[in-house]
């Protein structure tokens, strides 16, 4: 399945360039993945750095940038890259990370090889096909964010309410998926909440417009 997983702290410089770790080994995210030590060894050999995009919010269409360096460690995947400020998209997020405003970051893969525990119930990941690494607002995992500039400003309540939130959306919405391709839409696993059927569609209109009188 392709899964946003991991977050971690991602370093923000002057001239763009950004640093931090797009997986966590070990953490279990709200989806119940574990990515092991190792996963990522075999796709890093195969694909290298240019086939593995820096997107925002996981869309192919939105390219902001460009990965220097990813190195698995005894903590995750280590990943440095640089934002294209020539592009729109990377100009906004350079503002954004300096804010503080977004933060995070999160992986597109497709599991490769997996076990599920059957006492614990969590995935452990021991391979994985590394499609893509994306600055996110909201991280699957809580840990895999952007340390942005040192003087950036914390969080608001409102926002870790709001992440908080949209986790467990995630969550919920995931739980007990199969592990086959997923549409695009569903990519990284911030798959967004859509209307499935006119009856659906039919069901919320009423509800905004009782909402409007």
């Amino acid at each position: 399945m392709h899964a946003p997983l991991l977050t971690s702290r991602l370093a923000l410089s002057e001239d763009g360039s950004i640093e931090g770790y797009a997986s966590l080994f070990g953490a279990v995210d709200q989806a119940r993945d574990m990515v092991m030590p190792g996963a990522f060894a075999q796709t890093l050999k195969s694909r290298g750095l240019r086939k593995i995009p820096m997107l925002f919010q996981h869309d192919p269409a939105e390219p902001v940038g460009v990965w220097l360096e990813l190195i698995e460690d005894f903590r995750g995947l280590r990943a440095r890259g640089k934002l294209i400020p020539d592009v729109a998209r990377g100009r906004e997020l350079l503002a954004l990370l300096r804010a503080g405003a977004i933060d995070g970051l999160s992986i597109g893969y497709r599991t490769v090889r997996g076990a599920i525990d059957p006492k614990t119930r969590v995935r452990r990941l021991h391979q994985v096909d590394l499609w893509e690494i994306s600055i996110v607002t909201f991280p699957l995992l809580a840990g895999a964010r952007v340390n942005a500039v040192k003087d950036a400003a914390r969080p608001s309540p409102a926002r870790a309410a709001a992440e908080r939130q949209w986790r467990q959306l995630q969550a919920d919405q995931f739980s007990g998926a199969a592990d086959a391709p997923a549409p695009l839409s569903r990519r990284g696993r911030v798959a967004a909440l859509s209307l499935r059927t006119r009856a659906d569609r039919k069901e919320a209109l009423r509800g905004l417009s009782r909402r409007h009188v």
